[in-house]
């Protein structure tokens, strides 16, 4: 008797194919789409309904049976909360990686068993390797789509039964199967940026949850040179909508880029032309999850990720106790930008991430 695998079915490409690539297998393949926002967009559009018709359209022609559940309140409770008080916080959070850990493999996890799964799959690129009970999170075969960096947070228990359908495939691949079998996703563009924002005005976005209070930009020398909108719509390194390029007898200096926040006086500090100012040697990380377990010594050499899609970097990794590290950097990063995650890697295995609390410069 086939296995059955629920998979995580989102309305895109990648999803539609993996479902295809596990029915080919010859599981039992059911698909299961998670409604985690109830908002409509700018235009009005609810654009989990658009979605979810497209799930429906490829698992008609899959032949698959396929059920929609709703985990707003799951997602408003253990992802979006954190969301909002980070940017509180004047941090730059990364709300994905937690909804990974707290809902796609939480209670979605819970729901696949109800429908009977031997296995949860979904349309991610990177490895599972299974070995004598343990679980390795390891990069896909595609580096440019790599997503172990969003899956940094995932515990053994969830890593247990999980199938990774697209862990040797690249993307224009997928495209193309995609097409080949008359899936609706076929030519859909890829999403990008928070889920539940997709392609709406940021700014306007995050205001009408958290009030915004306008304030100085000063370079750092001191000296004003410009207003802020608020300091949670600005990330250490930014450099786009700033709106400081006409400041008389410095057009030639270079471009204006964010390099500090202070919270207290609710100032954002800005300069000219050096990016000195952004590179640190260092961090601190809190909350690190060890996948699979924490190491043996206290001190190694390694690599890490700062942000999604940033080539490997050599570090030095000091462990203070179960879930903070020290990482030092062998070439100075730049932007290194708190609320973010510092992901590890020893060659191919994922080794785990943590928040970044603070950078040292």
């Amino acid at each position: 008797m086939s296995k059955t695998v629920v998979i995580g079915m989102s309305g895109g490409v990648d999803s539609s194919v993996a479902a295809l690539l596990l029915k080919q297998q010859g599981y039992n393949v059911v698909g299961l789409f998670m409604q985690n926002w109830e908002e409509t967009d700018e235009n009005g559009c609810c654009t989990a309904e658009d979605d979810y018709a497209d799930v429906r359209r490829v698992c008609s022609v899959l032949d698959i049976p396929y059920y929609t559940v709703n985990f707003a309140k799951e997602y408003m409770d253990r992802v979006f909360s954190y969301f909002l008080a980070e940017y509180k916080a004047g941090r730059t959070p990364n709300p994905d990686v937690l909804c990974n850990r707290e809902i796609k493999f939480g209670p979605f996890l819970q729901e696949a068993k109800k429908l009977g799964a031997d296995y949860i799959a979904t349309g991610h690129y990177c490895k599972i390797k299974h070995e004598n009970g343990v679980h390795y999170l390891q990069k896909a075969k595609d580096q440019n789509k790599d997503q172990t960096y969003f899956l940094n947070q995932l515990s053994q228990s969830q890593l247990a039964d999980v199938l990774f359908p697209l862990q040797d495939m690249e993307k224009p691949e997928i495209r193309k199967i995609a097409l080949e079998y008359g899936l609706a996703t076929a030519k859909k563009k890829d999403s990008t940026g928070i889920c539940f924002i997709g392609e709406r005005n940021f700014r306007k976005f995050l205001s009408s949850y958290l009030p915004a209070t306008k304030g100085k930009i000063l370079d750092l020398s001191g000296r004003q040179v410009g207003e802020h909108l608020g300091l949670m719509y600005y990330t250490l390194g930014q450099r786009r909508g700033l709106e400081l390029g006409g400041i008389k007898g410095e057009e030639d200096c270079g471009r204006w880029f964010v390099v500090k926040k202070d919270l207290t006086n609710n100032i954002l500090y800005v300069s000219h032309g050096d990016e000195a100012p952004l590179y640190s040697k260092s961090c601190e990380v809190s909350s690190f999850n060890w996948i699979p377990s924490r190491p043996e010594t206290t001190s190694f050499a390694c690599k890490a990720k700062f942000r999604y899609r940033q080539p490997d970097q050599d570090v030095f990794v000091t462990v203070k106790n179960d879930t903070c590290l020290h990482i030092e950097f062998q070439e100075k990063q730049r932007a290194v930008t708190e609320g973010q995650y510092a992901v590890l890697y020893d060659g191919e295995n994922c080794l785990g991430g943590g928040v970044i609390e603070s950078a040292e410069y």
